[in-house]
């Protein structure tokens, strides 16, 4: 059975991240989504695609990264993530979206331990595309919390 697997790759900012092609439906033109009141900071909205509902999170948010105004090449990527007892349908917002690419599985390395603020267990695997690094989500992870991926300081009581 081969290890090497089709991600989609995806900027933010100046990294590359990826996700399995499998959990990929559709990638669409940006579109300002309907807002959710009370939501949580990354959850920016919901988007209605063919009469299908789907609540649009914002990976730089989610990732702790600061925000940025929408560009022509921002994507929202529909997605399917199998989560403990459903389906989650949901549209991710990425910067861009660059390419289908394979990765081997058996070469991705685990996310590095470096300690303090940063939480690293929304990484499935990191892999390379010749000199650059793809950082692969594991998806249900990344949706199972509300905290971004890097914790801010502590705020003074």
């Amino acid at each position: 059975m081969s290890s090497v697997w089709q991600y989609l790759t995806l900027g933010l900012g100046r990294e590359t991240f990826g996700i399995d092609i499998e959990n990929v439906q559709e990638i669409l033109d940006y579109r300002v989504p309907a807002s959710l009141p009370q939501a949580p900071a990354f959850l920016v909205g919901m988007i209605d695609v063919r009469g299908q509902s789907y609540p649009v999170v914002d990976l730089r948010t989610k990732l702790g990264l600061p925000p940025e105004a929408p560009t022509p090449a921002t994507r929202i990527i529909l997605l399917n993530v199998p989560m403990a007892e459903r389906i989650l349908r949901v549209g991710f917002v990425a910067d861009r979206v660059f390419e289908v690419t394979e990765l081997d599985r058996a070469e991705m390395e685990a996310a590095p331990e470096v300690g303090g603020r940063w939480r690293s267990t929304y990484i499935a695997g990191i892999g390379r595309r010749g000199d650059a690094f793809v950082v692969v989500f594991d998806l249900a992870r990344l949706m199972a919390g509300d905290e971004p991926a890097l914790a801010g300081p502590a705020m003074a009581a």
